[in-house]
């Protein structure tokens, strides 16, 4: 059953929370967002282990253009398609004021030859470069990678989850053959579900989507999808198998090793800071975040409690001292000793941020050498002696790790219905929603019909799926397998 909080919606939950917790907030610009240290440090923890990944698959950093000729995307007439209504456009580089009535607009002198969109997704301008570093077998396979900010004007804007302006990562690549491309992009679907799981503690199912929902300009899309505490479901990630589209359309050919040229074949793929947006849909509560020990900017934070200003100068040296200690097995503390807040509220504080463990030490606790212990997600409550508090910090952060993994699991599980009536499923959609696996006749006409009626979509075929007969949950014709369906960010 999809998580209520009361009094209060999970949209209007998470807002408060994501703006609260001190992760983001809205900016001047509609649709944009400011991404405020405590979430950009959260990035980084994302982003670091990410591009190590990367790295460790071959795949080099590089930067391309922000602003991409207007030709360039028509060249791709399925791709610009895709992007057409999201597209924004720069049309002048230069504006004319006016002093007297402060008023600004384009110059109309200063009007661009040529129209240029700010970058939606980079495959356009990336290939048009991959022509000059491609010419023969030698030169592949070519693995890119790219971390960068894109530009999609979103109708709904909703922090972190779809933004007009996002930081993302995007991989291209380029390979001799099309099996090499295939496995090259199944690849990275696997890197990315691996951490996705491993990382942020979040469940995912791995599956194809189907043309209707592809990526504009892919021969097939890969994606890893998951059910979030609301009881829809989020596309955290994509890799996409390309073929020889934009190979074609920018003409890339290379030499092969019978010195025949040859369009070499391509994948995409990405994730995005929509991954932070998944991670607190994840596990959050009432109180707040909570945040997975991997990627938390905070994994402990220690609290001394004092009366006097004895009592205060001799906790907080302690509190100190072993943060240091814990420092040195290299985790990420905080010592909160700011005079201005009572205990009770830097409590509530750190709840609200999803730290993963509070460390509490008085006066009394440096009598006994004993430490309070609290884990954010399940509020567990306990004293421990300081030498076994420093010797198994690590060893709790990392059983909260896979707590918060398996209880995700075990939520997912629980709201993921297998059902073989049309009526069950519009059921289960207006009460609680969750994931759906149900049969479906492979037409796109069904496939649309059925998002039109209860605002599901197939969110993919997963790819551990095994033949089954059936019939279609819509029309009652024959289907070899069940589908994935969901309402969905």
């Amino acid at each position: 059953m999809a998580q209520s909080f009361p009094g209060i919606s999970v949209s209007d939950w998470y807002n408060e929370v994501v703006e609260k917790a001190g992760l983001a907030e809205h900016s001047p610009v509609r649709g944009c967002m400011t991404i405020k240290p405590y979430g950009w440090a959260l990035w980084e923890n994302i982003q670091r282990p990410l591009d190590e990944s990367f790295r460790a698959t071959g795949h080099q950093n590089a930067y391309f253009p922000l602003f991409i000729p207007l030709s360039f995307l028509a060249k791709e007439a399925q791709h610009v398609e895709g992007f057409a209504q999201e597209c924004a456009v720069v049309t002048h580089y230069r504006i004319k004021t006016d002093i007297e009535t402060h008023s600004v607009a384009p110059d109309p002198e200063a009007e661009l030859e040529e129209p240029l969109v700010v970058r939606p997704t980079s495959e356009t301008i990336i290939w048009n470069t991959f022509k000059n570093w491609i010419q023969s077998y030698r030169d592949l396979p070519l693995l890119i990678n790219q971390w960068a900010n894109v530009v999609r004007w979103e109708k709904r804007p909703r922090l972190f989850l779809r933004t007009a302006e996002f930081l993302w990562q995007e991989g291209h690549t380029a390979h001799a053959t099309a099996e090499e491309a295939m496995e090259e992009a199944l690849r990275m679907l696997e890197v990315y579900a691996n951490f996705v799981q491993e990382y942020l503690a979040i469940p995912v199912i791995k599956g194809r989507k189907t043309p209707n929902e592809r990526f504009a300009g892919a021969e097939e899309t890969f994606t890893i999808e998951t059910l979030l505490i609301d009881g829809k479901a989020l596309q955290a990630g994509t890799s996409h198998f390309l073929g020889q589209n934009f190979a074609r359309a920018f003409d890339v050919k290379f030499l092969n090793c019978n010195n025949q040229l040859e369009y070499v074949w391509a994948t995409s793929w990405g994730v995005s800071t929509r991954l932070i947006g998944a991670t607190i849909l994840s596990h959050g509560d009432a109180k707040g975040l909570i945040l997975p020990p991997k990627v938390a900017p905070i994994q402990i934070v220690i609290i001394p409690v004092w009366r006097s200003e004895e009592e205060q100068q001799k906790v907080t040296e302690h509190a100190h001292s072993m943060a240091q200690q814990l420092h040195t097995q290299g985790l990420r503390v905080k010592v909160d000793d700011d005079p201005q807040h009572r205990p009770g509220w830097k409590f509530n504080e750190w709840e609200l941020k999803g730290v993963p463990l509070r460390f509490t030490i008085g006066p009394r606790d440096l009598a006994q050498g004993s430490v309070e212990v609290v884990r954010r997600h399940d509020g567990q409550k306990t004293t421990y002696s300081q030498a076994e508090t420093l010797a198994q910090a690590k060893r709790w952060l990392d059983q909260i790790q896979q707590e918060l993994f398996q209880r995700a699991k075990h939520r997912i599980e629980q709201n993921t219905h297998r059902i073989d009536s049309y009526r069950t499923m519009q059921e289960i959609l207006e009460e609680k929603g969750g994931f759906i696996l149900a049969h479906w006749d492979g037409t796109t006409e069904t496939e649309v019909a059925i998002k039109e009626e209860t605002g599901a979509t197939i969110r993919c075929i997963p790819l551990d799926s095994v033949e089954e007969e059936g019939k279609c949950i819509y029309t009652g014709r024959p289907s070899q397998r069940r589908v994935l369906f969901a309402r969905a960010y």
